[in-house]
């Protein structure tokens, strides 16, 4: 069925049918859309008239175009967080009424890289404690976490096992974090991640750097995480001033 004419520029009318479709379950997530030619030919527009609307799609992450192969509906994230919030992974998980889990993948106790001297102001006598874990909500992996702590923070108690590092350093080792500075970019496949992860060679990562600090202004764990780009998805509230 043809989209029926407004006073607005016809792609507009397009995006905004199409949208409308895939809320209604017509297209599903993952689903390939029908080709160019079928779908014009189908809303009653010029293909020129639904590429311009598919780039927009494309650019509001509601689509993806893979090359030689078709258009196809983003999976909607089943996670997300106000980047100026800071939430654990945990929390997230658990917001989204998922279960949290966690798959120990490694620790070890090294020296303080030449970054580790400047990121915790510690000495090279110091140790820190690397920790690489997988979290899972439900069962499925959902993220890629590699912390650091200093080994002298972490309580002797201290399990791998364990869900939150947020409830570790606060209830067990009496330091709250209070803040961090974070940073997040988004990068394509990774060798050695996406597949823990379980990502489809196409998908996307959004990698989230953040370095916490306690309520005396200490920095006490440095977290690099890597999230599934199409089950997470960051916001920012931004006032004018």
């Amino acid at each position: 069925m043809s989209i029926k004419s407004d006073n607005r520029h016809l792609y507009l009318q397009v995006i905004d049918r199409l949208k409308q479709d895939i809320e209604d379950g017509i297209y599903k997530e993952k689903e390939k859309l029908p080709s160019e030619f079928d779908l014009a030919k189908e809303l009653g527009v010029s293909r020129a008239t639904l590429r311009e609307a598919l780039r927009i799609l494309e650019e509001e992450n509601v689509i993806i175009r893979r090359h030689g192969v078709g258009t196809f509906v983003n999976a909607q994230p089943m996670f997300s967080s106000g980047i100026e919030q800071l939430n654990s992974v945990t929390n997230m998980i658990k917001q989204a009424g998922m279960k949290p889990g966690t798959i120990f993948l490694s620790s070890i106790t090294q020296s303080p890289a030449e970054e580790d001297l400047r990121r915790f102001s510690c000495s090279p006598e110091d140790s820190i404690v690397l920790i690489e874990r997988v979290r899972t909500a439900n069962g499925e992996p959902v993220v890629y976490c590699i912390d650091k702590i200093p080994e002298s923070i972490l309580p002797e108690a201290f399990s791998h096992q364990d869900e939150s590092l947020f409830d570790i350093l606060e209830q067990e080792a009496s330091r709250k974090i209070s803040h961090a500075v974070a940073k997040i970019e988004p990068i394509g496949y990774h060798e050695k991640i996406s597949p823990i992860l379980e990502c489809d060679p196409e998908a996307a990562l959004l990698v989230l750097k953040q370095m916490h600090y306690d309520e005396n202004e200490e920095p006490i764990l440095y977290s690099v995480n890597y999230f599934k780009a199409d089950m997470f998805s960051f916001h920012v509230l931004r006032k004018r001033i």
